[in-house]
């Protein structure tokens, strides 16, 4: 099928879930790709991590931070619905830097985030970044932001008015009412970014190897399963990814390794305009279309779809 036809259904899936949004697919072994406004900057929520975490051990392979060292970490006594892990616990707890890592990573630890964040602030994990080479991601604010917006101040019962505030109060230009929402306030990125940051893990050059490997085995660790994992993970596949999650904005980069030995590397960056909390039919069409690209790239005949 023609490249602007397969763009043309995808895009008209996503149209029918209600969602819009950024994605890039990249085949790593030749650079091939396809693309839905793949350049459009949204806010990133927890995809955060993953540049923190490459920071963080960049520190600990130059001997800056000790991975053994334990940090004592202050409950997050978070009760609204999403937040997990330290973020509601009711005590202080003392946990090893490398732990707090699997836990920002494989469950999206937000309180274990903010741990780490305070060994390694935001502009810290920006020019980490920079001197890797790596644009197209802006690093602002800590976790404990995103546990700070309409949602957690309306009843669960009432979620749908903090996602009709979400759809309905941003402006043309990308600013926004909510400013985790906002892209000149809030941490953001696109899905070429994160496309580039994901070939900089899994081909050898611009991260090293001793934060690289770390971080692709807890990238597969991730617990959270229910987004794109479904369409890549299967008996002759690894899927190691990273989700990110906020108020009307649903995220996922990963790559896909085949048991040929090539990988796939996905960035899906959403935002709906359907005031619900919760909805499997937007999880599912994203899948599908990031599935769909990947598809596209790989029409060469090198696999059979599973």
């Amino acid at each position: 099928m023609p490249a602007e036809r397969v763009i043309h259904e995808l895009r008209r899936l996503l149209a029918d879930a209600g969602l819009s949004g950024s994605f890039l697919v990249r085949d790593l072994s030749t650079g091939e790709e396809a693309a839905i406004d793949a350049d459009r900057e949204l806010p990133i929520a927890s995809l955060v991590k993953l540049p923190l975490a490459i920071a963080v051990l960049d520190r600990v392979r130059t001997g800056r931070i000790d991975g053994a060292r334990t940090v004592t970490v202050q409950p997050g006594r978070v009760t609204s619905p999403g937040p997990t892990g330290l973020s509601r616990f009711r005590h202080p707890a003392r946990i090893a830097v490398e732990d707090l890592l699997y836990l920002a990573l494989a469950i999206s630890d937000n309180t274990a985030g903010d741990a780490l964040f305070g060994l390694v602030p935001p502009a810290e994990v920006q020019r980490t970044l920079r001197d890797a080479g790596l644009a197209g991601i802006t690093v602002r604010h800590l976790l404990h932001e995103l546990s700070d917006t309409p949602a957690e101040r309306f009843a669960p019962d009432e979620a749908r008015l903090a996602q009709s505030l979400a759809i309905d109060r941003g402006t043309p230009g990308q600013g926004h009412a909510i400013p985790q929402l906002d892209v000149s306030r809030a941490n953001t990125g696109t899905a070429r970014a994160f496309v580039d940051l994901l070939e900089a893990l899994w081909v050898p050059g611009r991260i090293h190897a001793e934060v690289a490997r770390p971080v692709r085995s807890l990238m597969a660790a991730n617990v959270i399963r229910h987004r794109l994992a479904p369409d890549f993970g299967a008996d002759s596949a690894v899927w190691s990814s990273k989700t990110g999650t906020l108020l009307n904005l649903r995220h996922e980069v990963g790559v896909v390794e085949h048991g040929d030995g090539t990988a796939v590397a996905v960035a899906a960056l959403t935002e709906s305009s359907v005031p619900a909390a919760v909805q499997p039919a937007a999880e599912a069409a994203m899948a599908r279309v990031a599935r769909g690209l990947h598809d596209h790239v790989r029409a060469d005949g090198r696999t059979t779809p599973w």
